[in-house]
């Protein structure tokens, strides 16, 4: 079939993937499924929204070519096409947050109270790690930790982290991490630590940066 207009083709294309991410409840439903394949009730809980606008900001997200989905059994569960979902996640974040001064003023305003640090890299990371030097604590609930996780990570689930603090050893310094670099939980986890005197971190974004960036996961299940 002849394309008279090929240019403006394309770019209507490449508006249906743009007008997808267009929807702050769809971006955290790709946060949600860059830790791993997930069904729209487990979507819906994790979100706090309910199944039917769920569904409808899947079917948005398929049709742009974001999502796949995959049956099992009497089961479909969602997941990202593949790790160029993420880049372009990763993009969007980056581009608002440098031109967007309301980001900048939701950072300073909460993120940096909680941690004004500069956080670990990955590179430092895996390189402490394979000295020993160090702790790495998942503050991820117990599911999205047995997807996968960096290896020799304790998950401590944020809401259990008081509780825990015995388990941990106040004489390493500890990283840790959850789903991504703007992840309340790795915030608060840090500050709750660092308040009971431990030597604490965040790394630098979460386990789904991690594993695109071809280092090893772990998994549990």
């Amino acid at each position: 079939m002849s394309i008279r207009k090929p240019k403006q083709a394309l770019y209507e294309q490449f508006a249906i993937v743009a007008k997808a991410l267009g929807n702050p409840q769809r971006l955290e439903l790709i946060e949600h499924l860059a830790q791993g394949a997930r069904s729209v009730d487990l979507l819906a809980t994790k979100a706090g929204l309910p199944i039917a606008n769920v569904s409808q900001h899947l079917q948005t997200l398929r049709r742009a070519g974001l999502v796949q989905a995959e049956r099992e059994g009497k089961f479909v569960n969602y997941r990202l096409t593949d790790d160029t979902v993420l880049s372009l996640f990763a993009s969007v974040r980056s581009v608002a947050e440098r031109h967007l001064a309301e980001v900048d003023r939701i950072v300073q305003g909460y993120f940096e109270t909680r941690d004004s640090m500069e956080p670990v890299t990955r590179e430092t990371l895996a390189a402490r790690m394979r000295d020993g030097l160090v702790t790495v604590i998942d503050v991820r609930p117990p599911d999205e930790f047995a997807l996968g996780h960096v290896p020799g990570a304790i998950n401590v689930p944020l809401a259990d982290l008081q509780a825990r603090l015995p388990e941990i050893d106040p004489d390493r310094e500890i990283v840790a991490y959850c789903r991504g670099p703007w992840c309340v939980m790795s915030f608060e986890a840090v500050a709750a630590l660092r308040e009971c005197g431990f030597q604490a971190r965040r790394l630098e974004d979460g386990l789904p940066e991690w594993k695109a960036a071809g280092l090893p996961v772990e998994v549990t299940m």
